[in-house]
């Protein structure tokens, strides 16, 4: 497991979190996680943004953005591969729901070392299993990285057997929404699918990349509802996220797959855009 390097709390590099605050007390928050990779966090303006988007629907101060530019760049300084995290909670509160009338939100960014994926992952596939852990439908929360992740905690606890390297999440009307920690993208027949998350799942930075991408590498994309059988018919699946870039599937739900031509032009072309 990574251990944590660095920590800033509202600016001061501390460990020390108040007991009352509501990122702690109910998950009252938002976290955003970046790939630091020569000093710098990358896709800055991505993140940022969805960032920003995830404070409106929650309703937090945008002030609590002004400062993070400055902090990001002060624990990537120097840094040649990390992780970065940053987590914005509403702040300390008393007792009950109801959020304080005038917030003091909290910013805590903390520096990992990066993970140690094998690189047979992004070039040979990954085994993949589906989870019996389901995602809750909560549209007013959907696409958001809010700070409730105990479904996708759950859903990682069901297998600790290091061949596999992620678990797809399906929701109650059996439909394929994620992975425990990645989007799902699906190609057959020369379409790019990946599932639509307006009731459950998280809108990856990677993901909105891949969105943009596709089109100029000569494929058509689509967000749509994806049902479980879905996946057998697929010529190609990967999966995303802003740390692993692109992993192909090399086994799913008892099928195999080749990783394909497109995965490979499409993990290029994710590498060597520029932030």
């Amino acid at each position: 497991m990574n251990s944590v390097t660095r920590i800033l709390i509202n600016g001061i590099e501390t460990t020390q979190l108040g007991a009352l605050d509501r990122g702690l007390q109910y998950g009252d928050g938002l976290f955003e996680t970046l790939r630091v990779r020569d000093g710098r966090p990358r896709h800055w303006a991505a993140h940022r943004q969805r960032l920003g988007e995830g404070c409106a629907r929650l309703r937090l101060p945008d002030a609590v953005m002004e400062p993070l530019a400055e902090e990001a760049r002060l624990l990537s300084r120097g840094v040649a591969e990390g992780v970065l995290k940053i987590v914005i909670t509403r702040g300390e509160g008393g007792r009950g729901y109801a959020p304080p009338v005038a917030p003091r939100p909290t910013r805590l960014l903390a520096l990992f070392p990066p993970p140690d994926y094998s690189p047979s992952h992004a070039r040979d596939g990954v085994v993949v299993r589906l989870c019996q852990t389901r995602l809750g439908h909560h549209p007013a929360l959907a696409g958001i990285k809010h700070l409730n992740r105990l479904e996708q905690v759950l859903a990682r606890a069901e297998w600790h057997d290091p061949y596999i390297a992620e678990g797809l999440m399906l929701d109650h009307e059996d439909n394929v929404i994620e992975g425990t920690m990645s989007n799902l993208f699906l190609l057959r027949d020369g379409q790019l699918s990946t599932p639509e998350l307006s009731r459950a799942g998280v809108a990856g930075v990677t993901r909105a990349r891949v969105l943009r991408l596709a089109p100029s590498l000569g494929v058509t994309v689509v967000e749509r509802v994806i049902p479980r059988g879905e996946l057998a018919e697929a010529d190609e699946l990967f999966l995303t996220n802003s740390i692993i870039g692109l992993w192909p599937v090399r086994h799913c739900a008892g099928r195999d797959y080749t990783p394909g031509p497109f995965s490979a032009r499409l993990a290029t072309a994710l590498e060597a855009e520029h932030d």
